[in-house]
């Protein structure tokens, strides 16, 4: 899906909170030395008291993740009631964890019991109102169509009238209704400017973000072009599919749906994935800079009149084109051809066929240079690609970044490019170019499929391994 608001929106929120608790910290401390008329024996550090609070309060926001205050349907207003109390309960927890960190330190935090009495409850209410002022700001910007999504409501089931009637007359709820494709028996009459004759019709002329399908008539299909365009799919389910553990359960309304994803990495994982992908790939950068600086020498001393890095278009994400980036490896008279183009350049036509049976590889390349040879049996080659990890183009550990013209040789291309594409990816670690073609396409898939955070950090530590002893390198 290519738009994401709803994780920038939690972001705030925690900071929001982060600032809520400080201040409610800081009122508590300030209401005890200035406000209350009892005499108090300590003397007053509101410096030293400021610090501390601040390095323990990422103890609270843990607490309150924990509790889910930062989900989605924790935010929705049917959840309002059950949000307020788990903001007490979080309050009370959070308090006696800082008393407990307090205990266990150096210093005395609370000089007096008071202080921390006064701050459980500044927190509990300094919470709850910062709640609700984010709760007016994202309605007001609901309202003003910032942030929202663009939905299609397809399917033949009472459903379909109360989630159109819903979305259409509640711009709160983060959606806009901009089709419905369902018979008439089915269609709220007030909405009949927003039907579609057919789904296909629907998606081409409403250009949705997100489907909800509310009956189980050609899910498949249905699914499939969400997947296809890269969109949001959610199903309302029947009570045997609510009583089972697929997907991702959320209320639209009073509608329960099931928010069916294609791939693991989706929502919050695609956050957590890019935040290590930031911090180890900026470790690595810094660890090759001298070796990067060296090559780059290299390469240019030896041909001065071309640069050492070039770049081509490759897709990623959503199939989005950038330009990734190499230690230039190949002559620069066929920088930039396909293999098909170089190979006829140079008059030998026939090495076509010999170059993809052997798994797009050929032992004596004529293609490349000497020192290209070198650096790629070692994949020093691709260490330039740390800058796109960095900026974002593409992660640490995903399947291989596809040259355009080779995104028609992939049977499931939609899937494909449901994830960022890779510096490594399983693909490379199972024997990088000795297995065929459809090997690592099929590699590929499975970890879309089966992509979980473990799975990353054992392809990381397998790739490290598979460098050093050049498993399967050319």
């Amino acid at each position: 899906m290519k738009k994401d608001s709803t994780f920038l929106s939690r972001v705030l929120l925690v900071l929001s909170d982060l600032l809520a608790v400080v201040f409610s910290f800081l009122f508590a401390y300030y209401f005890r030395t200035h406000v209350d008329t009892r005499p108090y024996f300590f003397e007053s550090n509101l410096t030293g008291f400021i610090i501390e609070i601040v390095l323990l309060i990422p103890i609270w926001i843990a607490i309150l993740a924990a509790l889910g205050l930062y989900s989605k349907n924790m935010l929705s207003r049917q959840n309002r009631t059950k949000e307020v109390e788990r903001l007490f309960m979080g309050s009370v927890v959070g308090t006696m964890a800082i008393i407990t960190a307090d205990f266990f330190g150096s210093d005395n935090l609370f000089p007096v019991r008071t202080v921390a009495i006064y701050s459980f409850f500044l927190c509990f209410l300094f919470l709850v109102f910062n709640r609700s002022i984010f709760r007016l700001i994202r309605d007001i910007r609901y309202r003003h169509n910032k942030g929202t999504l663009r939905a299609v409501v397809i399917g033949n089931n009472k459903n379909t009238d109360y989630l159109s009637d819903y979305i259409s007359s509640n711009p709160e709820s983060g959606y806009v209704l901009v089709g419905i494709v369902a018979s008439r028996k089915y269609f709220p009459k007030d909405l009949a400017g927003k039907q579609y004759s057919s789904l296909k019709d629907a998606l081409r002329r409403a250009k949705p973000d997100v489907i909800f399908q509310t009956d189980e008539h050609q899910t498949e299909y249905v699914y499939k072009n969400s997947v296809d365009r890269h969109l949001l799919y959610y199903f309302v389910p029947s009570e045997t599919a609510l009583s089972s553990q697929l997907g991702q359960l959320e209320l639209v309304g009073n509608t329960p749906t099931l928010r069916v994803n294609a791939t693991p990495l989706s929502g919050n994982y695609r956050h957590v994935k890019r935040f290590f992908d930031i911090l180890l790939g900026t470790i690595m950068f810094i660890i090759a800079f001298i070796p990067m600086l060296l090559i780059w020498l290299i390469i240019k001393l030896s041909d001065i009149k071309h640069p050492a890095i070039y770049s081509e278009y490759r897709l990623s994400q959503f199939n989005r084109k950038f330009k990734i980036y190499k230690f230039r490896s190949m002559k620069p008279a066929y920088s930039g051809m396909s293999p098909e183009e170089a190979f006829k350049k140079m008059h030998h036509p026939e090495l076509i066929k010999k170059y993809r049976k052997n798994g797009d590889y050929l032992p004596d390349d004529p293609r490349i240079t000497k020192i290209g040879h070198f650096i790629r049996k070692t994949s020093l080659d691709e260490l330039p690609q740390l800058f796109n990890v960095i900026r974002g183009d593409i992660s640490l550990v995903g399947p291989r970044a596809l040259v355009p013209g080779e995104l028609k040789t992939y049977g499931d291309r939609s899937l494909l490019l449901t994830v960022k594409s890779g510096l490594t990816g399983l693909a490379q670690v199972s024997g990088r170019r000795d297995i065929s073609f459809e090997e690592r396409r099929s590699l590929d898939l499975y970890y879309i499929k089966n992509w979980s955070l473990g799975l990353d950090f054992q392809i990381l530590l397998r790739t490290v391994k598979a460098v050093f002893k050049r498993e399967g390198a050319k």
